[in-house]
């Protein structure tokens, strides 16, 4: 296959957002460098949170002074707020990633605003974005499930697509934030936030708190999506989302892709050796199972009987 399918990096900001352990500037930068030299060229390296509700994301502007901007690299910054945006615009991001929460239950528990005043806060904050400032995403925030509510209907879903599109953000992604979703809800999600979204891209990112991760990024692939998101390690997690586990892993997702014969530009070897790296950097052990098994490895000759 030609297809190319883009991986965007969440592990320095969806993956670090839950740990126990929290790392320093430093090390959260080392781990953004290891993985841009591993391929990653999309990248969710930092959140514009209050560092008091969420400390391992302490330290955004730091990091975005010590990350200048680089041709063909893309940093983005999660905003949850009109204070997050500006806050997102003073530090360089190259990119901001709005949150709509699907649920008014999680809405309220993550950010502190139902499902109506999100809608309202994005299409504010996308109004005040100005030519030259950065583009705008908006992820679509348990998209597929709700800790809180349980089932989200989808025609919240579809409305919130509506309203992103209408605002004219750059992308919008759909979130099973608490691996929630099977491939057929994903098939006939896609389907229906494609006619929402018109010509805007979609992009999928997928928890593998249920071991269906792959399976949804597999659903999401097969019905066009283009764009995923992963977290190196099988690393992540919302502090607001009860029993919450990881993104599904980016080596995981590579090795599939790849093995498929799909194309995504990145080091298989580099990522397990990142994924392995930054678990025991945060005392655990990595959940990726690629992580954990390694590549199929080239199959060697055969030596040869020498008469």
């Amino acid at each position: 296959m030609s297809r190319r399918i883009e991986i965007v990096e969440v592990g320095p900001r969806d993956g670090l957002q839950n740990e126990k352990t929290l790392l320093e500037v430093g090390q959260k930068l080392e781990m953004i460098h290891r993985l841009e030299a591993a391929g990653a060229k999309r990248m969710e390296v930092v959140s514009f949170v209050n560092p008091k509700r969420v400390p391992q994301m302490a330290g955004a502007e730091e990091i975005m002074a010590a990350l200048p901007h680089k041709a063909g690299r893309s940093r983005i910054g999660l905003v949850l707020n009109m204070r997050g945006w500006e806050r997102c615009l003073d530090a360089g991001c190259d990119e901001a990633n709005v949150v709509v929460c699907a649920s008014d239950g999680f809405g309220i528990r993550n950010q502190g605003a139902n499902v109506d005043e999100q809608v309202t806060a994005m299409a504010h904050i996308v109004g005040a974005r100005r030519p030259h400032d950065p583009p705008i995403s908006v992820t679509v925030s348990v998209a597929f499930g709700c800790p809180f509510e349980g089932e989200v209907p989808e025609e919240r879903v579809v409305q919130i697509v509506e309203a992103a599109a209408k605002a004219g953000v750059a992308e919008i992604a759909l979130a099973d934030t608490i691996g929630v979703a099977d491939p057929w809800m994903v098939r006939r999600r896609v389907e229906l936030a494609k006619k929402a979204a018109g010509d805007i891209p979609l992009r999928l990112h997928f928890h593998d708190t249920r071991n269906t991760g792959l399976a949804n990024a597999y659903a999401g692939v097969e019905a066009g999506v283009d764009i995923l998101d992963a977290s190196v390690g099988g690393l992540g997690g919302c502090p607001f989302a009860p029993n919450a586990t990881g993104n599904i892993g980016t080596e995981d997702l590579v090795y599939m892709l790849e093995r498929a014969g799909f194309e995504t530009g990145y080091d298989l070897d580099q990522l397990i050796e990142i994924g392995n790296w930054a678990s025991d950097l945060l005392g655990k052990k990595v959940a990726s199972s690629v992580g954990k098994a390694g590549g199929f490895p080239r199959a060697q000759p055969m030596p040869v009987a020498v008469p």
